[in-house]
């Protein structure tokens, strides 16, 4: 893994002459995760799977983009950027990556409301660059078996894996689903996207107060591994997924 900011200009520019070097840039968020996580929940969980991610395949590792498109999470904190700034934001690092040398790319992304702005990023890179640019955009939690929340078990027991900044002394119960129909959820969720307190009340979707360092170990080998498969996919398959 190569480390980009830590880097020395002379250094950098050898390693990318001297072999076709992969890019990772970690996508995350600065909103609410509840009473009990920090607001940097979703930016600290995709640093450190894009950090173990580009280790296991040697990739370079950029900086993360802390700020994400969460809106949503009014009037509890947020700081968000437009859709359209964070979509201008990509395309012209992988432009400019790209000048540099560097034409494949992975977005990896830690929060769900970017999602929306992500969908289309790789056809429009595609596109502007004239097909010179691959760009794949992979959301952590869809290589893992368990259930995705926010601030819940999932998100909580992570956190407790790859921080010290949790503090389960204030973790309480959050909206939960169990006993709910399948149109019921998906009500929930189109309202959450408008309005998260209005579904969650506390900022949680979930129950984080069962969260373990070791379930969150557990599932951040998972999600890694995962995601080096797809990764390996997507270089040398001939017309992969752009976004998952």
């Amino acid at each position: 893994m190569v480390v980009v900011k830590d880097q020395l200009d002379p250094n950098l520019r050898k390693i990318i002459k001297n072999k076709k070097q992969v890019a990772v840039i970690p996508i995350g968020s600065l909103e609410q995760h509840g009473p009990h996580l920090p607001v940097s929940t979703d930016s600290d969980l995709v640093t450190k799977i894009a950090s173990r991610l580009a280790e296991k395949k040697n990739f370079l590792l950029f900086p993360t983009i802390d700020y994400g498109v969460s809106f949503e999470h009014a009037p509890f904190f947020n700081v968000s950027i437009k859709s359209s700034t964070l979509q201008k934001l990509l395309i012209d690092m992988c432009m400019s990556l790209s000048s540099n040398g560097i034409k494949m790319i992975f977005v990896i992304n830690g929060h769900y409301g970017n999602q929306k702005v992500l969908i289309n990023l790789g056809k429009k890179v595609k596109k502007v660059s004239n097909g010179k640019i691959r760009v794949f955009v992979l959301s952590y939690w869809n290589f893992m078996k368990s259930h995705f929340d926010h601030a819940g078990l999932s998100e909580t027991s992570l956190m407790l894996a790859v921080s010290n900044k949790a503090k389960m002394r204030f973790a309480k119960k959050g909206l939960t689903t169990e006993g709910l129909n399948e149109k019921e959820i998906s009500r929930l969720k189109k309202l959450a996207t408008k309005s998260f307190p209005a579904v969650t009340k506390n900022g949680v979707w979930g129950d984080p107060r069962k969260s373990t360092k070791r379930q969150g170990e557990k599932m951040l080998l998972e999600i890694v591994n995962n995601l080096a498969k797809k990764c390996q996919t997507c270089l040398t398959a001939k017309n992969p997924n752009l976004h998952q």
